[in-house]
């Protein structure tokens, strides 16, 4: 990620909404923007295979479900973050189960790149199904969006769900 790049363009856009950037206040938020975007875009140089861990299972095929797991992304069309919830289930094939951590870690690498709901719902689903030995996963968002609420519609109270599922066997 280009931080110097980032930081000059930030200074920009400031001085182009018609702020002083060299105000105190401001001097130094183009360096903390550029530091921002290299955290919050951080899952565009994250590889998720990484995170795949697989251990002993029970050898059963009933489904696991991990609720809640956050997730924090940025709106591609307005740059604005949306965030909410995931819930993934998942039915494995076989005795190797992922470890339950991964989930949230997989959930965040692709949250982490600028995004929007539909097609991250469906790059989790997709991923975890090609990528674990399962006979099926659903993925479910739940997610607020800024670029609603902030401007546009301002409904302050939408939320956003997106569901993929994939089946059969690996």
């Amino acid at each position: 990620m280009d931080q110097a790049r980032i930081e000059a363009a930030a200074r920009e856009l400031l001085a182009a909404i018609g702020e002083d950037v060299t105000r105190e206040g401001l001097d130094e938020t183009p360096a903390r923007i550029a530091r921002m975007c290299a955290e919050i875009f951080s899952g565009l140089q994250d590889d998720p295979l990484r995170h795949i861990k697989l251990f002993e299972g029970s050898g059963g095929c009933e489904p696991i479900v991990v609720r809640d797991i956050p997730v924090y992304s940025v709106c591609e069309h307005h740059l604005l973050p949306f965030f909410g919830t995931a819930q993934i289930t998942y039915w494995p094939n076989g005795n190797r189960v992922l470890g339950l951590s991964k989930f949230v870690r997989i959930v965040d690498c692709f949250a982490r790149r600028p995004q929007l709901q539909e097609r991250l719902t469906t790059q989790i689903a997709n991923f975890l199904f090609e990528n674990l030995p399962c006979q099926k996963v659903e993925v479910e968002i739940e997610a607020r969006h800024l670029c609603m609420t902030m401007r546009g519609a301002r409904a302050v109270e939408a939320t956003t769900v997106t569901r993929a599922v994939r089946n059969g066997n690996v």
